[in-house]
């Protein structure tokens, strides 16, 4: 019963011209993590204009909706983030953003509009179903310590039994939809290193140089992943910041490095701090400097339940055919979509947001990223179809 009733309900052509525009709405108006003030109650007052849900706000700039059947059930959660980075756009969009240095490089703009849909369509089942669906309106995915580990602490994913999420992939074909089973997506973690020497004029002999301590440094951390990892494994252990110096005559007494790990594996993870930390103290006591050295870490890595993976691929096959369905190769990239996946069963996959015909080609977190808004209809009808599924277990 419950899979027919959302059945019943089809994407309109004017459901799919509105969630182009809230799409637009949103790109038009960007806010950084934890800024999302204007985006969270845009997102409260439209809910609120469909009816049936019960709406909250766990943080200042989160909404949750809730749509209760009239008899228990399984407790399905979709999530959609809502910040955007510090970038200043260079489309010329008539919808660009207007708020200098910041915008929708990642399609963030486009995961609010398709839950956005996806609310309006489901207002109209009323309570004529059977169990709960929540509707996740996240901020801060881009900013650690992220919105969704604030948002479980507030209680968001109590009694949720599946979790379900998407990104708009600017690198996959539109009309295409990418699916993986197990690790998606690795934890990034950082670091800071802070060598001090002592500086001096640039004829060496009477200081410590700590360029050359940081070049060294650099130069060893490659071991960690060449020399004592298992090569089966997958970890990156990147140098992607290094500060010193002021002038061409002089030897700085201090130099910044800074930093990534990428892992999924938790032993893995553990391990690496310490074999950073005993590379750079053994070679800054042979050139006789100091150190201090910070680690940080980021999100879980993204770990997609096998048999959660497996219904969305299935679903996709159904709505698209079975052609038009990929399996995605792991990334190194982080997505703290992991925080839900640490409280209940769930999956992560990519919805195809690429046209070179039209120029969409960009990259995501580049200053002319943009999606296909084709891609939009897609991600609506894909959440309500598994949504459906997900309730009928």
């Amino acid at each position: 019963m419950t899979v027919k009733l959302i059945s019943e309900y089809s994407v309109t052509e004017s459901l799919k011209k509105q969630v182009i525009e809230w799409r637009r709405h949103f790109h038009r108006y960007p806010e950084l993590s934890f800024q999302e003030h204007r985006t969270a109650q845009f997102v409260e007052d439209t809910l609120r204009s469909f009816g049936s849900f019960i709406i909250t706000r766990p943080t200042p700039t989160s909404v949750v909706a809730r749509l209760i059947g009239k008899e228990q059930g399984k407790v399905v959660a979709i999530r959609a983030d809502m910040d955007a980075l510090p970038i200043e756009e260079e489309n010329t969009f008539v919808f660009a953003s207007v708020h200098k240095g910041v915008m929708h490089a990642c399609g963030h703009d486009g995961h609010t509009a398709i839950l956005l849909g996806v609310a309006s369509v489901l207002s109209q089942l009323g309570n004529e179903f059977k169990g709960e669906i929540r509707l996740i309106f996240q901020h801060a995915e881009e900013l650690l310590p992220g919105g969704a580990q604030e948002l479980v602490k507030e209680g968001v994913m109590e009694g949720v039994d599946y979790v379900i999420g998407t990104h708009l992939n600017s690198g996959l074909p539109l009309g295409e939809i990418g699916v993986l089973a197990g690790p998606m997506m690795a934890s990034p973690d950082t670091f800071n290193i802070s060598i001090k020497g002592k500086g001096g004029p640039a004829a060496p002999h009477e200081a410590v140089d700590a360029i050359v301590v940081g070049a060294q440094i650099v130069t060893n951390l490659q071991t960690i992943v060449s020399r004592t990892t298992n090569p089966i494994d997958k970890l990156v252990v990147s140098v992607t910041q290094f500060h010193g110096g002021t002038t061409h005559n002089v030897i700085p007494d201090k130099v910044e490095l800074n930093g990534t790990v990428r892992s999924f594996e938790a032993a893995l993870r553990e391990k690496v701090p310490a074999q950073i930390d005993r590379i750079v103290k053994g070679l800054t006591e042979a050139y006789g400097a100091e150190y201090t050295f910070t680690y940080e870490k980021g999100y879980h890595p993204v770990i997609n339940s096998e048999e959660i993976t497996r219904l969305i691929e299935e679903t996709a096959i159904e709505e698209y055919g079975k052609e038009r369905v990929k399996t995605l190769s792991p990334k190194m990239g982080g997505e703290d979509f992991s925080a839900y996946l640490q409280e209940t069963e769930g999956a992560f996959f990519n919805i195809g947001a690429r046209n070179e015909e039209q120029g969409i080609v960009y990259p995501h977190h580049h200053p002319k990223f943009t999606v296909d808004e084709d891609s939009l209809e897609v991600g609506v009808k894909m959440f309500l179809r598994i949504t459906e599924k997900l309730l009928g277990r």
